[in-house]
């Protein structure tokens, strides 16, 4: 596997195609099969938007890795020619003193991320669309923002076919690990020197010894318009994380002409990726129920349309860079997480792709578990100009970047 050949790759998501990329970069001959169209309307990277932010609770390899993710945008976003990304920083919201906030505010304050400090009873005055009530910390972190992540899947398609890499519409029905096979829906058989697994949520139907690393989860968000009271604050604010065990939300402001958008923190670990998308009433009503509290004026929000995505989940929501056969890499369990540090994850497995050996430090990176040695990876340098990924927030009056154009509203139901 160390040397340079064909590599195919299972899954057009951003794992996927992230990991096209930096083998293409490095010499390989790829072809990506992906099921559907890409961006394929099923697959996980595929809806208006990912957060990308340094605030992670207690994991300082992920925290840290952060940073190299940012760098790594920018040069993605270099190549597609646009930057599909809008800064918005990091408001953390708590019900109690031990939380998810307090384990970040340990592991930032030593990396040099400066948290403000924001008294509850203050935060209706700053942030007038949100309620403080029952609130113990608030904290907002400059850093952070919205990665547009449809529009990245798209660019990142068509620069891949620009740069070499066959993108091909084939169903999956099974792969071969050691003999760097994928056996299709039509029957004809697939081979490379590398087959390379970035599924998603369909990873444990076709390597079932890889379920315990990918469970598939049915993950609801809700799509929802302001009333005019609160539009204003919402389009200038952060994005909000109210990661309270018992059953908090996380909120994306509606920024470059999407829906706010909210969903829940917490994993169902149930379901199949071929369900249909659509939320039913039900779900979407228990998602409402995490945020109403937490929203001022809250009868005044109207439901914009709720659908269903479909993460794999690892344990302990650590991402997995794990191989299977002679001739696999498979990229599983980004949890929902793992958007952000697509072209990271991808540089991760070109590099094990390259020289094997390295393979067990490398996984044990992704996994947020150890730091790699400084040389084992391409370094991830700024490009020559274009506009930076690690832009500063907004301030509110602001008009959106110029590389990011609106897109269409919404449809109503």
């Amino acid at each position: 596997m160390a040397g340079i050949g064909k590599a195919l790759v299972v899954g057009g998501g951003i794992m996927g195609l992230c990991s096209a990329r930096a083998l293409r970069r490095a010499g390989w001959a790829v072809e990506v099969l992906e099921q559907d169209t890409c961006p394929n309307p099923r697959g996980s990277s595929v809806d208006h938007h990912r957060l990308i932010r340094h605030a992670y609770g207690a994991e300082r390899v992920y925290m840290r890795m952060v940073d190299r993710a940012h760098r790594a945008w920018d040069s993605l976003f270099a190549a597609i020619g646009e930057t599909p990304y809008i800064p918005t920083g990091t408001l953390m919201l708590a019900d109690a003193r031990d939380s998810w906030l307090a384990a970040s505010r340990a592991t930032l304050g030593p990396a040099g991320h400066r948290m403000e400090e924001i008294p509850p009873a203050t935060l209706t005055a700053r942030f007038p669309m949100l309620d403080p009530a029952g609130l113990a910390e608030v904290a907002f972190l400059p850093t952070g923002g919205v990665l547009l992540a449809e529009r990245i899947v798209a660019g990142l398609a068509r620069h891949l076919e620009a740069s070499g890499v066959t993108l091909r519409r084939a169903r999956v029905e099974a792969v071969d690990p050691a003999r760097g096979q994928a056996r299709l829906a039509d029957g004809t058989v697939a081979g490379a020197d590398l087959l390379v697994l970035a599924a998603g949520p369909w990873t444990a139907r076709l390597l079932p010894e890889l379920a315990p690393r990918a469970t598939p989860s049915r993950q609801i968000v809700v799509f929802l318009e302001p009333p005019a009271t609160h539009r204003a604050a919402w389009e200038a604010g952060p994005m909000v994380l109210d990661l309270s065990p018992s059953g908090g939300f996380y909120a994306v402001p509606p920024v470059a002409g999407t829906p706010l958008k909210i969903g829940d923190h917490r994993f169902s670990l149930r379901g199949d990726p071929d369900d249909p998308r659509e939320a039913s009433p039900a779900e979407a009503e228990e998602i409402l129920a995490l945020a109403r509290p937490r929203l001022r004026d809250a009868g005044g929000y109207r439901v914009l349309g709720a659908r269903a995505c479909y993460y794999e989940v690892a344990p302990e929501e650590r991402i997995a860079l794990a191989r299977p056969g002679e001739r696999c890499l498979a990229l599983c369990g980004t949890s929902g997480h793992g958007f952000k540090f697509g072209p990271v994850l991808g540089d991760a497995l070109a590099a094990a792709a390259a020289t094997p050996e390295h393979l067990p430090v490398l996984a044990a990176w992704v996994a947020g578990q150890a730091e790699p040695p400084p040389d084992l990876l391409p370094p991830a340098a700024d490009p020559d100009g274009g506009p930076s990924c690690r832009l500063p927030p907004p301030v509110p009056g602001d008009k959106a970047p110029e590389q990011v154009t609106k897109t269409g509203a919404w449809p109503t139901p």
